[in-house]
């Protein structure tokens, strides 16, 4: 699995983000490519190497050019993103990122986050920043992100739209209320609100002890001169051999009782063709004591409409329900292996880091028509091969 660590000992903000990925090896060309796809005018990008205690860096900086709109609203902010012809990774990310910052400006401000005002945050090399870092990702191809402790500045006050805040800014504490924070006594803004709504909406604290196949290293530069330390952003790229895999799904489900019951395996069927990830039916009991059925899915969200349709014009049912649910699975792969029967495709699963061999069904089945075998003496050949 691709994770991206930030070692953030001075702190995160948004451009340190991408001016670390940056030097890790993003190609500045592609990046600005991918920016211009905002279809924002009025700003210009710098990017430079600069020295930061005797460690090359990359900054990178936006200039904007023109005045900007004094505030925007979260859903002129969502607008710029929906109406550019981002990847639909890039927008969802972006968005996200935002989403978290409204909600902790809202609570802030006891308001909603549709009526927060974005001023700094609404600012379009604030948007650069966030749209920035969801490009970063997808072109690196991460898969997770891990963070270190985020150390904040205190003692000192920043200026905002709202008048002097104190350092940390309110958004920030708010944002990184579920992180280990290290609460300094330096003068600085060492972590911004941007900074952590990107590690409150994409990271995960530590990495247990996980061994890392380090493929790429970069530093990103703050603004700062911080005495007895460099002002940087760290991020390590690389692979980890992860016990688990880990993923977002949707689960919809729906009770039926007025059904021939002839139809719920084509049902299943057309559910499994459509992308579901599993489809399956469970005996319930229904109000004034009917029996019923249970029709599940677990779906990713990109296939979600294909799954609604298939519900809602092949069973009766006239609603559904919709969780959202992780998923634990053992990291797997394919493989061709030698038999008696020729190559067969396996299923690898890896478990502290041994494999164990599961024989594909169809295959077996295969081999079982072909060879005129009974299907349970198909399974015990390869099982025994997979068991050697």
């Amino acid at each position: 699995m691709k994770i991206a660590y930030f070692d953030a000992f001075s702190g995160i903000s948004g451009d340190m983000t991408i001016a670390a990925f940056l030097n890790a090896g993003l190609d500045e060309k592609e990046f600005i490519s991918e920016l211009s796809k905002l279809k924002l005018s009025g700003f210009e990008i710098e990017i430079k190497k600069v020295t930061k205690n005797g460690i090359t860096a990359t900054k990178f900086n936006v200039i904007v050019k023109e005045k900007q709109k004094e505030h925007r609203h979260l859903l002129d902010i969502f607008e710029i993103i929906d109406s550019s012809d981002l990847s639909e990774f890039v927008k969802r990310t972006s968005k996200e990122i935002f989403t978290n910052l409204a909600k902790a400006e809202a609570k802030i401000h006891n308001t909603s986050i549709e009526e927060v005002h974005f001023h700094e945050v609404g600012a379009i090399d604030s948007i650069i920043d966030i749209v920035g870092c969801a490009i970063c990702i997808e072109k690196f191809e991460i898969e997770k992100i891990f963070t270190s402790k985020i150390p904040l500045g205190s003692g000192s006050f920043t200026q905002t739209q709202h008048g002097k805040m104190p350092i940390p800014s309110p958004a920030t504490i708010e944002l990184l209320k579920n992180f280990p924070v290290i609460l300094t006594n330096l003068p600085y803004e060492l972590t911004t609100p941007t900074g952590a709504s990107i590690i409150a909406t994409l990271a995960e604290y530590g990495l247990e002890k996980e061994t890392i196949k380090i493929k790429s290293i970069g530093y990103g530069a703050g603004n700062f001169d911080i005495p007895n330390q460099p002002d940087l952003l760290r991020i390590i790229i690389g692979e980890i051999q992860q016990r688990f895999n880990e993923e977002k799904l949707l689960l919809v489900e729906t009770n039926i009782d007025d059904m021939n019951p002839e139809i719920y395996p084509y049902v299943i069927e057309k559910l499994l063709h459509s992308g579901a990830n599993d489809a399956y039916l469970v005996p319930v009991i229904m109000k004034k004591g009917r029996p019923g059925i249970l029709l599940s899915a677990l779906v990713n969200e990109t296939k979600l409409d294909d799954i609604l349709k298939v519900i809602f014009t092949q069973t009766t049912t006239l609603g559904v329900r919709i969780f959202e649910i992780r998923r634990k699975k053992l990291p797997r792969e394919q493989k061709e292996i030698d038999t008696p029967f020729g190559k067969v495709k396996f299923k690898i699963a890896i478990i502290e880091n041994s494999e164990r061999l599961v024989p594909e069904f169809e295959e077996c089945k295969r081999i079982a028509e072909e060879k005129n075998i009974p299907l349970i003496q198909v399974y015990k050949i390869l099982e025994a091969i997979a068991n050697k």
